[in-house]
């Protein structure tokens, strides 16, 4: 696993450099998730054989360091992961997950340069926040911490995805709460208006189970490429990693038809 040493911040942001060729493909995790978990299946699936994956734990998240002061808001972590797309001084594509999909958008703002392309899973374009995400925010900061994030890791494991429930368990409470508060407070421009401004190529992957969602229908007329992963929910990656890979390459490869 490699390092990226945060001076700023005094910290250490942690992540899979699986080797490979082509443009690197970085994927940013959703909230209370980690990329060394979610995505070691889908980047060694066959419809992406032999492309290098840049998998980050987010700050807060998986293996990477947990900085007390640090925000952990959408832009904190996408000043994070620019900063890591710049270190690696070449353009890469750049895939986000749910909360990591709003991460993904501002980073791709603010390095138009570097993002040759952009892949987001059900992101998060608008505030308000998802179900965990609203629950997680009603608590204040220090009642999350001291009770919140364990009641919160016990209602996912009997009502949500077992493996979310995992990774938010060894997630770092402040953080959760501050990600999640983020998410449902939004930011003056929303992520929505950011993502219809970049001029890279963009594609948005639903799971069929989630759907009908208006923004399959509705993204496709902002130039906004669809496609959807057959048999997964929301956790696609472990619903269908094979079909997610599927779909990421079709939108890499800039056909928007596969039928994952």
């Amino acid at each position: 696993m490699r390092v990226l040493t945060l001076s700023g911040h005094n910290a250490m942001l942690r992540f899979h450099d699986l080797p490979g060729s082509g443009t690197p493909l970085v994927f940013i995790h959703g909230l209370g998730c980690a990329s060394s978990c979610d995505y070691p299946q889908v980047i060694a699936d066959s419809a992406l054989t032999g492309r290098r994956g840049i998998l980050v734990d987010l700050l807060g998240s998986g293996y990477s360091d947990r900085p007390e002061r640090f925000g952990y808001r959408v832009e904190d972590h996408a000043r994070i992961v620019v900063e890591l797309i710049q270190g690696l001084e070449r353009e890469v594509d750049l895939f986000g997950h749910s909360m990591g999909g709003a991460v993904a958008i501002v980073a791709a703002t603010m390095a138009p340069r570097e993002v040759r392309r952009l892949v987001l899973a059900e992101p998060n374009l608008d505030a308000g926040g998802g179900l965990f995400s609203r629950k997680i925010a009603a608590y204040s900061e220090s009642d999350y911490v001291l009770y919140g994030h364990a009641q919160m890791v016990a209602t996912a494991s009997k009502e949500g995805d077992p493996g979310w429930a995992a990774t938010l368990a060894i997630s770092c409470p402040r953080a959760i709460h501050r990600a999640a508060t983020s998410l449902v407070q939004g930011v003056s421009l929303p992520w929505r208006q950011l993502l219809f401004g970049l001029k890279m190529p963009r594609s948005v992957i639903f799971g069929e189970h989630s759907l009908p969602h208006p923004d399959a229908l509705s993204l496709p007329r902002a130039g906004i490429a669809v496609d959807i992963v057959h048999k997964a929910g929301h956790f696609m990656m472990r619903d269908n990693p094979a079909g997610l890979a599927s779909a990421i390459n079709a939108a890499l490869s800039g056909d928007s038809s596969s039928d994952a």
